[in-house]
């Protein structure tokens, strides 16, 4: 697996004096979506592409629910999905209300598994 990059000057604004520097960014090559996933699942196994789409939808949705229900959602070759929440600070645990969170965000840790792919990645320089 190859992983094409480019080179792309940033600034460097929290040191003295701002620097530039150029760093890695990689660039991505196309997109899968659930159509395309379904279509090479079905081609991998006895399951139609209709059924693969239709069980992760399900997926999907089971997902989203546990989450609301404040569960940590553990895929085991996938990764983990969780809810975290963020908000003001205040002085003291009783000073705390539903006011003080101004947001949440989905938090998705990968499994082992697809972490090992990150160790078998070769990279390609574009110009």
């Amino acid at each position: 697996m190859s992983i094409s990059y480019k080179m792309v000057l940033k600034k460097q604004s929290l040191v003295t004096p701002p620097t530039e520097k150029y760093y890695p960014c990689a660039i991505h090559e196309g997109m899968d979506d659930l159509d395309s996933l379904s279509k090479r699942i079905a081609l991998n196994s006895n399951i139609s592409k209709a059924d693969c789409y239709r069980i992760v939808m399900s997926l999907t949705k089971e997902i989203e629910e546990s989450l609301a229900m404040g569960r940590v959602v553990h895929i085991m070759t996938l990764g983990s999905f969780k809810i975290n929440i963020h908000g003001k600070g205040v002085d003291s645990p009783e000073d705390s209300t539903k006011a003080e969170i101004t947001g949440a965000k989905i938090i998705y840790n990968p499994s082992p598994n697809m972490n090992e792919t990150l160790g078998q990645l070769t990279y390609k320089r574009i110009k």
